[in-house]
């Protein structure tokens, strides 16, 4: 049975397997909510479980207030997964998901679960800054901005009640998106492997390399044809990466840094 939003608002399990193997952290991107991984579960169970991320201030949680800082979602998001560490996990995040994916996994190396890989998607290396202020745009600005990107339904952006109600999430979330900065320290010793559209606006392929720098262990760059949504029309090749990586893992490794 999956779980339902009472018994775990921030995690999400659509397909429980049980001893599932290896459970890939899906982590939204700015506006986003978990039902957009309700697919990838399907498709990956039951060779991987997908524990989707749901934020708050959006769809059954729209109620909550929505948290404007990547430093304060990350530290939510990581006390919520370490129940959850005595599986192997790896992260993958979209967009804003990609940066706060990084700052989750630096959080659970230092309390000693090594995640099994980071996958970026979609965006720029943390060290790569953008002076970006979308958010502080007046409303018409800021949503001609979002289908720009052509990321969210345009059925959402179009009816005025439906918008009325996304907006204050999706503005809270470009400005965590767009606040955060980042402080040098020690890299990940987890493998990254950064995924891009080749014309993604918000990621140049150059920026999404730049994530090389971001660990001690493998790295690879995959691009794809396409724009910020690269994935939406290349799901299954974006996931055959994403099961061909964690499948190939032997069964027994541990999740425990070493």
């Amino acid at each position: 049975m999956a779980d339902t939003p009472e018994a775990q608002p921030w995690i999400r399990r659509y397909h429980p397997i049980p001893d599932v193997p290896v459970n890939l952290v899906c982590l939204p991107y700015a506006g986003g909510s978990a039902s957009y991984f309700f697919p990838v579960s399907r498709a990956l169970a039951p060779r991987v479980g997908v524990l989707a991320v749901q934020y708050p201030g959006r769809q059954d949680r729209r109620r909550e207030p929505s948290v404007s800082s990547i430093g304060e979602l990350a530290d939510a998001v990581t006390a919520n997964l370490l129940p959850h560490t005595d599986v192997p996990l790896a992260i993958f995040g979209h967009s804003m998901g990609a940066t706060l994916g990084f700052e989750v996994a630096l959080r659970l190396e230092s309390a000693g679960v090594a995640p099994l890989a980071l996958f970026a998607s979609g965006r720029r290396a943390p060290s790569c800054h953008r002076d970006e202020r979308y958010h502080l745009l007046g409303d018409a600005e800021f949503v001609a901005e979002i289908k720009s990107l052509s990321g969210t339904n345009a059925h959402l952006l179009d009816d005025e009640e439906l918008l009325a109600t996304a907006l204050p999430a999706l503005r809270s979330d470009y400005r965590a998106a767009e606040t955060y900065r980042y402080e040098p320290g020690p890299p990940l010793h987890c493998p990254i492997h950064a995924l891009v559209g080749e014309s993604d606006p918000k990621a140049t392929v150059a920026e999404a390399r730049a994530w090389a720098g971001h660990t001690t262990a493998d790295f690879t760059l995959h691009t794809y044809p396409g724009g910020h949504f690269y994935l939406d029309e290349h799901a299954p090749r974006v996931l055959d990466v994403i099961s061909r990586t964690l499948t190939a893992r032997p069964r027994d490794l541990s999740n425990t840094a070493k």
